[in-house]
């Protein structure tokens, strides 16, 4: 059972549910691995429907590294994830406002 009040997200890959979760450090993975941009801009692409399916698997891979998972990005390529390509993003989605809602703001919802 995932707690979205500490900033987590459930994502079913494989069959087995995940969970993901954007500490500080999986922001600075996120943060580094992206080639152009920041984090402000990442947030406004999602929060305008601009974003992109790197954006999508960048923020998944840091979310499930953040909630101890050890793969890569490679590692999804060919990985059933349950909904697809809208639950993953909805779930990044979800791992953005989590991450940055401040206490009583309903993110967690």
């Amino acid at each position: 059972m995932v707690n979205p009040w500490s900033g987590e997200v459930a994502l079913s890959i494989d069959g087995e549910w995940r969970v993901l979760k954007l500490t500080l450090g999986a922001l600075a993975e996120l943060e580094e691995s992206m080639e152009a941009g920041s984090l402000v801009a990442l947030v406004a692409r999602f929060e305008q429907g601009r974003f992109s399916t790197r954006d999508v698997l960048a923020l998944i891979v840091a979310g499930l590294r953040g909630g101890g998972w050890q793969g890569r990005a490679a590692d999804l390529v060919s990985a059933e994830i349950a909904g697809g390509p809208v639950a993953a993003a909805k779930v990044a989605g979800k791992l953005l406002a989590r991450a940055f809602a401040l206490p009583g703001d309903g993110a967690a919802r």
